[in-house]
């Protein structure tokens, strides 16, 4: 899939600061796309006319897109060179920034974001392969801690800035910031950066790319369009399942026969990598798929301000912050298992305390559960990708690496799909199911018609039906915190069939950030 073997200087290389300074913003500027559109999205979703779920392919259209493109990055970066494609990409996010605060529609925005997605992928994986070849063996570890913050830095500013900027000038702002951080780090790179050899014969897969392509692309049409079209009952939606069955299985097969296919077989045969494929996939959806549920519940069911509700989410990235750093010095001197149980164990904890919010929920409860909630994530990240890669021969983890963070992005976006269509699917069924009890023949519901919500009036009934619908989609958040408790708790058991490493191999613990 992609490499990172950078060799060490030889000399030290000249405006070193600069270079770092330059490739940080790049970082700092795919980092903060990932979460900065969130608070924002009931204001985007006014703005182009769309439904709860369907905004939210606002978010999982750019995930999806970096994805696909992020394992080609070290093809690309081999073929044409590193300062080339990373100058490209640089440009072409921003230009896609523009559009999508220009967009005046559902599809627009969404395209747009697809582009976003797809020019950000190699931001982040060519920055790091800068800073690891620009530093000594010796300083690399300092390098790559800088680098972590940075990677950080995103989750923590994007809702708080994204909610500032929408609150005092528009949501379209959210995107258009990306222009001065984008044009610094494109002048800072073009004067600073030296080009890499190019290598003509550098080859793709391409068909095994085109097939994993495909199938990502038809899994999320199929989920984000599914509760729309009622699923199997939609012709769409049964074109969509046929070609992501057959994309997967040409895929498969293509992997296991060719002589050297797009993902490579043999890193499915060690354990702890095959595992904590299964570990990080569960850690996207819990991660981003909570993102995309409490953005709606604080704006829409609590009446949060936008600046209000990105200022209560934003110590779930502190937390995460702030857990990295403390796990950065146990790793080596705590079984990484017994890490990694503790930050499934917060993480659970944090959504079953999530399971008995109502709009009534104090803000130090959102603060501190928030906080909670991202240290457990503090807690899953490093320890995973050392234990991931602890067994993979080092010829390997190179590829290991593209696969291990494609296996992220794919648990967000599915995360986030399955989140929205559930919350549409249970607030309808919930609702049918609290109306059933509003009869005359109900003594106790007798009591509430006294108050002013009398069936037979059309007022009464307007706010009858209001009610029922807060209280459906209360119930509807509520099933969705415990699904996701209930993924945390059950790979907890997985955690034994992790193998501990003889001896501490040398592990960039800053991929799983890519």
């Amino acid at each position: 899939m992609m490499s990172n073997a950078p060799a060490s200087p030889a000399t030290p290389v000249a405006n070193r600061g600069a270079i770092t300074a330059c490739v940080i913003l790049a970082v700092i500027m795919q980092a903060l796309d990932t979460t900065i559109a969130n608070v924002a999205l009931p204001y985007i979703q006014g703005s182009v006319s769309a439904s709860a779920d369907q905004i939210n392919w606002v978010l999982t259209s750019y995930i999806v897109a970096a994805a696909i493109m992020t394992p080609p990055s070290g093809f690309l970066a081999a073929k044409f060179g590193r300062k080339r494609v990373l100058l490209v990409a640089i440009a072409g996010f921003v230009a896609a920034s523009v559009l999508c605060g220009l967009a005046q529609s559902l599809n627009q925005i969404v395209a747009f974001r697809l582009l976003q997605g797809l020019f950000g992928a190699s931001l982040v994986p060519l920055s790091q392969g800068i800073l690891l070849d620009i530093y000594t063996v010796e300083e690399r570890g300092s390098a790559m801690a800088l680098f972590g913050v940075s990677v950080m830095v995103g989750p923590v500013l994007g809702p708080v800035i994204g909610g500032w900027l929408t609150d005092n000038i528009s949501w379209r702002w959210v995107f258009y910031i990306n222009v001065p951080i984008g044009a610094l780090a494109f002048m800072g790179i073009v004067v600073f950066v030296s080009e890499t050899k190019r290598d003509a014969l550098a080859k793709l897969d391409w068909f095994g790319f085109g097939m994993m392509s495909l199938f990502i692309a038809a899994l999320q049409l199929f989920l984000d369009r599914g509760e729309q079209l009622d699923w199997f009952s939609s012709g769409e939606i049964m074109v969509e399942a046929i070609v992501c069955a057959a994309a997967f299985y040409l895929l498969m097969v293509h992997t296991l026969t060719a002589e050297k296919s797009f993902v490579n077989p043999k890193l499915f045969l060690d354990q702890n990598f095959t595992v904590s494929m299964i570990f990080i996939f569960v850690v996207g959806v819990t991660y981003l798929a909570s993102l995309a549920l409490m953005t709606p519940y604080l704006q829409t069911l609590m009446g949060y301000p936008v600046i209000t509700a990105g200022i209560v989410m934003g110590p779930r990235g502190l937390g995460t912050m702030l857990c990295m750093f403390i796990v950065g010095r146990l790793i080596g001197k705590v079984d990484t298992r017994v890490l990694l149980v503790l930050g499934l164990g917060l993480t659970a904890w944090a959504m079953y305390d999530m399971t008995g919010w109502t709009p009534d929920v104090s803000q130090w409860t959102i603060v501190s559960v928030g906080f909670i909630q991202g240290a457990g994530l503090g807690f899953l990240f490093v320890p995973l990708t050392t234990v991931a890669f602890a067994t993979l021969p080092a010829h390997m983890r190179g590829d290991g690496t593209g696969l291990y963070n494609l296996s992220r992005n794919i648990g967000s976006a599915v995360g986030i799909s399955i989140v929205s269509a559930l919350i549409v699917e249970n607030t309808q069924s919930n609702h049918e199911s609290i109306a059933a009890y509003v009869t005359p023949f109900n003594h106790a519901f007798n009591a509430v018609a006294a108050q002013g919500l009398s069936p037979l009036t059309a007022a009464g009934r307007a706010s009858l039906n209001e009610m029922i619908t807060l209280q459906s989609t209360i119930i509807a958040y509520m099933d969705d915190f415990k699904l996701l408790m209930l993924m945390s708790l059950a790979v907890i058991p997985l955690a034994l069939l992790l193998r501990k490493p003889k001896a501490a191999p040398a592990v960039d613990h800053s991929a799983v950030m890519e």
